[in-house]
């Protein structure tokens, strides 16, 4: 993944090879998808009553699949949840310019916050430039250094400082998105230097999708993990405005956003006090209310203390801003096609006869609102995680023709790449590079819920090397679906798509599993991973 290779041409390759028959379902990867993405789902919001029918038509599928309750005789996990729905939200104001800057809410800005509280008041808080928000001792960055931020309002680039670069080398990975360029790292980091609101400028290319995602993802009813404390360690108010406003606001400061920009993307970058004071107010009706994970599960014959995890995320966002009259974001891609698999692939294990370590099918809740299902499994796993081997991540299958490549998101990292390189050989395919590192989809699923506390968890899917229409055809097809339906209404099931790379990857997820259930390997990060030494010491000993 590291290599210079991202920038030059797919090399050719040959047709997909014919293999023996796949033992997944197709007929079950279509049915699931389109009753899940059903109107009558309403979107899969966890904690509305679509859950509860979503969640239970999981776990018929799982038994009629074969597969056991997860949770000692239960199918469901609950996950302790808290929504915040915010009502009363004011336009944010910026005063003390040359001009006022007011932006609207939906149009100009989002806001929200982590705290569980019913009221959020930010008044005449000094407003702070800090470049990209990331503070990296360990790469000699802190865009916070010699300024304190304590009760006032930052202003937040999103992404790395080296986006934009043509290689993947760099202080913070080159083109390659780190986590401190992930929007969730740079609140954290707010909230740690005492932040009373936090406001990231949105820009489409480093963030890597329009203001309709954020204005989709951010404006409805929002989850958080229930925990004690009520998040009051979070920074009061978090959000997002949009870039023309963010230009507005700096020239207002008689400021370029422009050359404060490129600054902030050189090491020694000082924040910049902008002379401007922020105002914001809104109200949160506070709901608390479990949800729940979906367990099942297949016993080893041999190794049943040993676990294989599959794991996909059953949430979308169920109503959201209308197109076209549309209000239901129906999440048939991303990601009812990853249950779909979950549901395929038991039912492919029963087939082809239990497997010698256990395997565990693990659809959670609330991806959409931050990985919140998979953190809290992680945090309080069901069967342990210094006995889970690996496993495999699925959210949103390639429903297009099939492909000659295939990406591994955050390769570079995991000993499963090299169980993976054979199988898709065998499939006439080859590992090629994410063709756009700078989106950070490392960070943005679940298996990075797993990956902070050791297990490796292997994500990936089709390539853009098209076998009709190649790249160009390929890629086409990645930008369409981004641009016209991810998180929006339109990402609806359509009987007409082609199922070929979607078949190519379950087939591919299947025999990588069934490799680790019935082998007996332990995957380990290679050396220079970050979660290494987690793995190292959680595994210590047995």
């Amino acid at each position: 993944m590291r290599q210079l290779a991202l920038l030059l041409p797919l090399l050719a390759a040959p047709a997909v090879a014919q293999q023996a028959p796949s033992p997944v379902s197709l007929d079950t990867l279509k049915t699931v998808t389109r009753e899940l993405s059903s109107d009558a789902f309403e979107g899969r919001a966890p904690a509305t009553p679509a859950e509860a029918k979503t969640t239970a038509y999981i776990a018929d599928r799982f038994k009629a699949a074969g597969l056991q309750p997860g949770n000692k005789g239960s199918w469901f996990q609950d996950v302790p949840l808290v929504q915040l729905t915010y009502r009363n939200v004011s336009p944010m104001t910026f005063t003390g310019g040359k001009a006022p800057v007011s932006l609207a809410y939906r149009s100009d800005m989002v806001v929200a916050t982590y705290r569980v509280q019913p009221k959020v008041a930010i008044s005449n808080s000094d407003v702070v430039f800090v470049g990209y928000g990331i503070n990296a001792p360990e790469r000699g960055w802190n865009d916070y250094a010699g300024v304190d931020v304590r009760g006032k309002t930052v202003v937040i680039l999103i992404n790395d400082p080296d986006y934009q670069a043509k290689t993947l080398d760099g202080p913070f990975g080159g083109r390659a998105m780190t986590y401190y360029g992930r929007w969730t790292y740079k609140f954290e980091e707010a909230a740690r230097q005492g932040a009373a609101a936090a406001i990231i400028v949105h820009e489409t290319e480093p963030a890597a999708y329009g203001w309709n995602v954020v204005q989709s993802s951010w404006t409805g009813p929002l989850l958080e993990q229930d925990t004690p404390g009520d998040h009051q360690d979070q920074s009061q108010a978090i959000g997002w405005m949009q870039l023309a406003k963010a230009r507005e606001l700096f020239a207002s400061a008689g400021r370029s956003f422009d050359q404060l920009s490129a600054a902030a993307k050189r090491k020694g970058f000082k924040a910049v006090p902008l002379g401007v004071k922020a105002s914001v107010r809104f109200d949160a009706a506070i709901k608390r209310q479990a949800s729940k994970n979906v367990v099942g599960i297949l016993p080893g014959s041999e190794r049943p203390d040993e676990y294989v995890l599959y794991s996909a995320h059953w949430d979308h966002l169920g109503r959201c801003d209308a197109v076209n009259g549309d209000t239901i974001c129906n999440g048939a891609i991303d990601n009812a096609t990853g249950v779909a698999a979950l549901v395929a692939m038991a039912e492919a294990y029963r087939k082809t006869g239990a497997p010698k370590r256990s395997v565990v099918f693990l659809a959670v809740t609330a991806e959409e609102a931050g990985l919140l299902g998979s953190k809290f499994y992680a945090e309080n796993p069901v069967f342990p995680l210094a006995q889970t081997v690996g496993g495999v991540n699925m959210d949103a299958l390639k429903v297009r023709g099939e492909t000659r490549d295939f990406v591994t998101t955050g390769a570079g990292k995991s000993e499963l790449e090299d169980m993976a390189r054979p199988l898709l050989a065998a499939q006439g395919r080859r590992m090629s590079p994410e063709p756009t590192p700078e989106r950070g989809f490392y960070y943005r699923s679940d298996h990075f819920s797993f990956a902070k506390l050791g297990v490796p968890m292997f994500d990936g899917s089709a390539g853009e090397d098209a076998v009709e229409g190649g790249v160009a055809a390929g890629h086409a097809a990645e930008e369409d679906y981004t641009e016209h339906r991810y998180h929006q209404p339109g990402d609806e099931y359509d009987p007409a798509w082609n199922w070929g790379a979607a078949l190519q990857d379950v087939g591919f997820y299947y025999t990588l599993g069934r490799q680790l259930a019935d082998g007996t390997a332990w995957p380990n990060w290679y050396p220079t991973a970050e979660f290494r030494a987690i793995r190292d010491k959680s595994r210590a000993g047995r």
